[in-house]
C-alpha cells in the first residue's frame, strides 16, 4: 500500500453524494513503524501509536488491535488501539495521510467503532462532527521539531532559555548516560505525589526498556563535584521520540541543569536521526513555567483532538 494521493483526500460525504468506500483490514505487514512513516512522513505518529507503545501494552497484558484503513484499494490510515475493558482506546491516532479530508477522517474513526464496539479516541488533530461526542477539552503538546541545523535550532531557543543553557555550560556541568534509572523513576514518582499528578507507572518504563532497548536513553546531569542535579528518560520510536520523565533537584533548577540536559537529549536525538521531539503536555498540572519551559526550546503548540466517545456509523 502506498500514502493517498491527494485527489483521493476530498470527501464525498456532502451535497448529497455518496459514502466514502471506506474498509478495515488487520494490519499484515512485518514493520508497523516502517509503515506510519511512509504513510505520514519521518517521525509521524505519537509514541502511542508506535510499535513499542504497542509491544510493551502487550507484555502488560493488555489486548493489542493494528488496524489498516483504505479507501477503496487505497491506504490512508493506521491505528494501533488498546483493550481497556470494556472499552478500546485510540490514542493519538489514527495517523492519516496527508490530504485525507476531514469528514473522510470521521467516517473512518466511526467505522472503527462500529467494528471494535465502545470507543474512547484522542486524535493526534481535531476530528469534529456527528458521532464524536466530547468528553475532555483538547490538550496542547510541544512538538520540538530537529530538522534544522543545530545553530538554527540554538537561534530558535527563547533568550532567556539559551541564556540559562549558556550559564549551565559555563558552570562546567557534564552529561552522563544513565544505565540504572531506579533513581529517576523513585525521584519521578515523588514528584508525582509532589505536584498531586498522575503518570504512566514506572512498570511501563522498564517494559519500553526491555522491548525496545536501543528505544530508552537516560541521562543524568552532574556539577562539577560529581553531584547529581538532574535527570531525563527519552523514549525513541522510529524517527521520532517522546520526553518520558524529567527530574531536576533544587541545586539543578539553580543552575539550569534541566535546559543544559534537554539541549544534549535533543542533539543526540538528532544525531540518531530523530526528525520529531514530543516533549509532552503544555496544559500540564506544573502550570505556566512547564509550558514556557518547553515552549522556550522553540517547540511548537500543537493541539490534539477532544477526547471524545466515538458512536458507530
Amino acid at each position: 500500500m502506498t500514502a493517498i494521493k491527494p485527489s483521493l483526500g476530498k470527501s464525498c460525504l456532502n451535497g448529497g453524494m455518496s459514502r466514502p468506500n471506506i474498509s478495515l483490514h488487520p494490519f499484515e505487514g512485518a514493520d508497523w513503524q516502517a509503515a506510519l512513516e511512509t504513510l505520514a512522513g519521518p517521525g509521524a505518529g505519537a509514541f502511542q501509536q508506535s510499535a513499542p507503545y504497542g509491544d510493551v501494552m502487550r507484555v502488560l497484558g493488555r489486548k493489542v488491535a493494528r488496524i489498516e484503513i483504505r479507501l477503496g484499494a487505497v491506504r490512508i490510515g493506521l491505528v494501533q488501539m488498546i483493550a481497556r475493558s470494556p472499552l478500546w482506546l485510540m490514542s493519538r491516532g489514527p495517523v492519516f495521510g496527508p490530504d485525507v479530508a476531514q469528514d473522510v477522517q470521521q467516517a473512518a474513526v466511526r467505522r472503527l467503532a462500529r467494528r471494535a464496539g465502545v470507543v474512547i479516541a484522542t486524535p493526534e488533530r481535531a476530528i469534529d462532527g456527528f458521532g464524536l461526542i466530547p468528553l475532555i477539552s483538547p490538550r496542547h503538546h510541544a512538538i520540538w521539531s530537529l530538522s534544522p541545523a543545530e545553530q538554527d535550532l540554538r537561534a530558535g531557543l527563547a533568550g532567556k532559555w539559551r541564556n540559562r543553557l549558556a550559564a549551565a555550560e559555563r558552570a562546567e556541568l557534564r552529561l552522563r548516560v544513565e544505565r540504572n534509572i531506579d533513581w529517576i523513576l523513585r525521584a519521578d514518582r515523588g514528584q508525582q505525589a509532589a505536584r498531586g499528578y498522575r503518570a504512566l507507572p514506572a512498570s511501563f518504563t522498564q517494559a519500553w526498556g526491555s522491548c525496545s532497548p536501543d528505544g530508552l536513553r537516560a541521562w543524568r546531569v552532574e556539577g562539577r563535584d560529581g553531584q547529581r542535579l538532574a535527570g531525563m528518560v527519552v523514549l525513541r520510536h522510529g524517527a521520532g521520540a517522546s520526553y518520558h520523565i524529567g527530574w531536576s533537584g533544587a541545586q539543578g533548577r539553580r543552575v539550569g541543569a534541566h535546559n543544559f540536559g534537554l539541549w544534549h537529549a535533543a542533539l543526540w536525538l538528532r544525531r540518531m536521526g530523530c526528525a520529531r521531539f514530543d516533549l509532552g503536555d503544555i496544559n500540564s498540572e506544573d502550570g505556566a513555567g512547564r509550558m514556557h519551559f518547553k515552549l522556550g526550546t522553540g517547540a511548537q503548540a500543537q493541539p490534539l483532538g477532544a477526547t471524545a466517545w466515538v458512536l458507530p456509523n
